[in-house]
């Protein structure tokens, strides 16, 4: 299939707000004008009517922010990403297909672009690809022949955060599509902070040296080289890693034994992320790792890549989630409220009742990591060596049905945001071991790393803690 192109993108703030509210308002129009034509709709066919409505109207102004391309591409990716919290579900399912199927720009635009950035000199000395791969440009060092990628920063994007982030807004008053709540002004604000540690190339070659450092000795690990040379503030040049994404069909067709030794290094990462480092990759999408075969079960490898969504958490907020974990995994009731209250997850007055069927929520959340022999989970997840079988699991379809439940009671405020990138972390090692249909014990993943920071975690959720029983 051709990939769409554009000559420029719309970075003039007049001209962007103008797109987005041309579209804001012809999709708000639509919106009314269908479900006004419901009514005559029999009642048993109107709930679908509306859904199929909601869902055409999201897709067109999906598309339109996939034609401006710049921050405005990469709000609507994450508001994607940690939006079911706030939008409807027929918005987040438009706003997903942003991953795949934004516009690129036409190469004369690059070309100049990168000239302006690296010089005449520097130029002449790659073999760029004109045609992106995926939103890179590959390149080839004529000295050498070393493979590269540029990572490039459409002209005006950073500047256009602040803008477009207004202009979105008013989109999504005028389409009629999104609440307008204070829950989702907060996003909005945390969206806004995401974009900008993204758009700061600086930041993230930073991080990339720091994860490369910190994994030089795990051989299980691949981590992109920052080329300095080919380095600007708006462009990112790094060595070009080969691998096969992790939905590539050959991954089922390796030994159960390869898959189980790559799905617990994914898990072991997580881990050292949360428990370790304080340093979390936030987006945790499958397309921000490749897998490269060895010759062996241990010589395969993770690419990691993509750490422009790498977030720092300080034990103030992250504390209290690794006691989540530790209380969930001890099944320890009195514990994991200390820790929900520690992270202002409850009103005051929740009654005990409520409190102990959500404890029993989250002590199911976290089967995959028990010790199954002392809390055994269903039978059909479990092979014949006691190690649980990740994709025969259903378990966040169950866990949601539960949640959905207590979710609702008033006695549980919205999640903060910090609860949130920790609970999305786990889902997406989770989805990965489910995906390569690993066999692993999860108990001897985590063990090596539960008691890591526990007792000053301890202390501060001690400290944060008011009984929230009557």
């Amino acid at each position: 299939m051709t990939r769409k192109t554009v000559k420029r993108v719309k970075t003039g703030s007049v001209e962007r707000r103008f797109s987005m509210a041309k579209a804001g308002f012809l999709a708000g129009a639509k919106y009314a004008t269908a479900s006004a034509g419901s009514i005559f709709t029999p009642k048993d066919q109107r709930e679908a009517r509306r859904k199929e409505n909601l869902s055409a109207r999201a897709q067109e102004l999906v598309d339109e922010l996939g034609r401006l391309k710049g921050s405005v591409v990469k709000i609507g990716q994450m508001m994607a990403l940690f939006g079911e919290h706030f939008l409807p579900e027929e918005v987040t399912t438009a706003l997903h297909t942003l991953e795949n199927q934004t516009t690129a720009l036409e190469w004369p635009s690059i070309e100049r672009h990168l000239k302006r950035e690296l010089g005449e000199v520097k130029m002449a000395e790659l073999d760029i690809e004109e045609t992106p791969l995926a939103q890179v440009h590959k390149a080839i060092r004529k000295s050498d022949g070393k493979e590269l990628v540029l990572k490039i920063q459409y002209p005006g994007v950073a500047d256009a955060i602040d803008s477009d982030m207004r202009a979105l807004v008013r989109l999504l008053k005028l389409s009629r599509l999104v609440p307008m709540t204070e829950q989702f002004n907060l996003w909005l604000d945390e969206v806004r902070e995401m974009l900008q540690r993204e758009v700061d190339y600086d930041l993230e070659a930073h991080t990339t040296r720091h994860f490369r450092q910190v994994l030089a000795e795990d051989t299980r690990f691949v981590v992109p080289e920052i080329v300095t040379e080919y380095s600007s503030h708006n462009i990112m040049c790094m060595t070009f890693e080969r691998g096969i994404s992790v939905t590539d069909p050959s991954v089922l067709k390796l030994s159960q034994e390869r898959r189980n030794f790559i799905g617990r290094a994914i898990m072991e990462l997580c881990c050292r992320e949360v428990f370790e480092w304080n340093k979390m990759q936030t987006d945790p999408n499958f397309g921000n790792y490749l897998l490269r075969f060895g010759d062996s079960p241990e010589n395969d490898q993770i690419v990691l890549l993509d750490f422009g969504a790498i977030r720092d958490f300080d034990n103030e907020v992250l504390g209290p989630g690794r006691e989540m974990i530790r209380a969930s995994f001890h099944h320890d009731g009195d514990r994991l409220v200390r820790a929900l209250n520690a992270l202002d997850f409850l009103a005051r007055g929740a009654p005990r009742r409520l409190l102990d069927d959500f404890c029993s929520l989250c002590f199911e959340a976290i089967e995959v990591l028990q010790d199954p022999d002392r809390y055994p989970p269903p039978a059909e997840v479990l092979n014949d060596k006691g190690e649980y079988c990740w994709g025969n699991s259903d378990l966040p379809n169950r866990i949601m049905n539960r949640a959905s439940r207590n979710a609702l009671s008033v006695h549980f405020d919205v999640p903060p945001k910090e609860f949130i990138f920790l609970a999305r972390k786990l889902l997406g090692a989770y989805t990965f071991l489910h995906v390569i249909e690993a066999e692993v014990r999860g108990n001897t993943i985590l063990e090596p790393f539960i008691h890591m920071q526990e007792e000053a975690d301890v202390i501060l959720v001690d400290q944060k803690t008011i009984s929230p029983v009557d």
